[in-house]
């Protein structure tokens, strides 16, 4: 017969107590997420590259319910969206604003079809207000035309 090491304890997040405050998930009207989406400058796209998930952190704004980000003439996002043409191809685009310490915040997913900004006029209004935040150019636009919105807040429980 042998002895059977207890079980660890799991180390909680720094910052959380686990007899802290309770808090839940409430989600969020599409309109809300959007909304909220808007208000932050930074997310993460989600495409498909060589059949695996890729995900990259890059600047968007939302215009008319539309998510659009710039990206490189000859990244992955790029040349995907090249290939499927006025089809699209299918990402994921996810923001948030958590606060670690409180654990509450919210959270954003938008699901559609990415294709490329070719009309020259429209490329070059949106290369004024997306800003890359790193050197490397990003001459290409592309827009996300949502087909799902979902959100989620975290808040504290009553």
């Amino acid at each position: 017969m042998h002895d059977e090491a207890a079980p660890v304890p799991a180390e909680a997040p720094r910052g959380a107590s686990p007899a802290g405050p309770r808090r839940r998930a409430v989600d969020l009207r599409p309109d809300e997420a959007l909304r909220l989406l808007s208000g932050v400058p930074l997310g993460r796209i989600v495409f498909t590259e060589q059949a695996l998930p890729a995900v990259r952190p890059v600047n968007h704004v939302v215009d008319g319910g539309d998510v659009v980000i710039r990206t490189a003439e000859g990244a992955a996002l790029a040349r995907r969206a090249r290939e499927a043409g006025t089809r699209g191809v299918v990402v994921a685009y996810e923001a948030d604003e958590i606060d670690a310490v409180a654990r509450l915040g919210w959270s954003v997913v938008v699901t559609g079809y990415c294709r490329l900004v070719t009309d020259p006029e429209e490329a070059a209004r949106y290369a004024e207000v997306l800003r890359p935040w790193t050197d490397q150019h990003r001459e290409q636009v592309v827009r996300i035309r949502p087909d799902l919105v979902t959100g989620v807040r975290l808040i504290a429980a009553d």
